[in-house]
């Protein structure tokens, strides 16, 4: 498996069956380049996860990927008249051989007085790769690489520790790190708290590391 990271939330997920971008947002840059792509997968409705700007053009030029939806962003894509499937947490489907399951259901909480949005995880070849939006949603597949949450309004550095140690990976790699100015901090206290086993990796943007 290979992935790219291009910046925050945005990671090109690659195996020898097909590729797949999950939440082009507007705090990434680079994806907008990419051909081939299968499908395009989106966790939730928030605009550091789906960049409305470039999607359209993303998939002119990929004409054979799918668009897949959580319910909440939905409406979104309808707006921009983009052709899209919703999927819903327990879902399970096959993209040229490689399994996506859906799990999660619910963005993290950011503030009582902030509405609760939808929000879906997907977890790749049965755990090979897991995306979890923004959500501490624990899948019950055997997680081999995580994409680490780092920092964000609805998230403090030990809630990150905290879900690092419940999954448990061989390898985290962190993402949705735009908002701080310097992650390299939140990057060494992941890599000093991380459970026994687990291996905590920071990818070079926008290159491609086989995992």
């Amino acid at each position: 498996m290979q992935i790219v990271h291009f910046g925050h939330s945005c990671v090109l997920v690659e195996t020898g069956a097909a590729r797949i971008l999950i939440d082009p947002g507007a705090f990434s840059s680079g994806f907008e380049t990419l051909r081939e792509l299968d499908a395009v997968l989106i966790t939730h409705q928030h605009y550091d996860h789906i960049d409305t700007e470039k999607l359209p053009a993303l998939l002119a030029a990929n004409p054979g990927a799918q668009l897949i939806t959580d319910a909440g962003t939905t409406d979104t894509v309808e707006k921009l008249g983009l052709p899209s499937h919703t999927v819903q947490p327990g879902d399970a489907f096959d993209l040229g051989g490689m399994a996506v399951n859906v799990v999660g259901g619910q963005h993290a909480t950011i503030h009582p007085d902030v509405p609760v949005v939808p929000n879906v995880g997907f977890v790749i070849d049965h755990g090979a790769f897991y995306h979890p939006g923004d959500s501490f949603f624990v899948p019950q597949q055997r997680i081999d690489v995580l994409g680490l949450p780092t920092a964000a309004p609805w998230l403090k550095a030990g809630e990150a520790v905290d879900y690092l140690r419940t999954v448990a990976p061989r390898l985290a790699v962190p993402i949705h790190e735009a908002v701080l100015a310097r992650p390299a901090m939140h990057y060494g206290l992941f890599t000093n708290l991380a459970p026994n086993g687990t291996e905590v990796r920071v990818l070079p943007r926008g290159e491609t590391v086989q995992l």
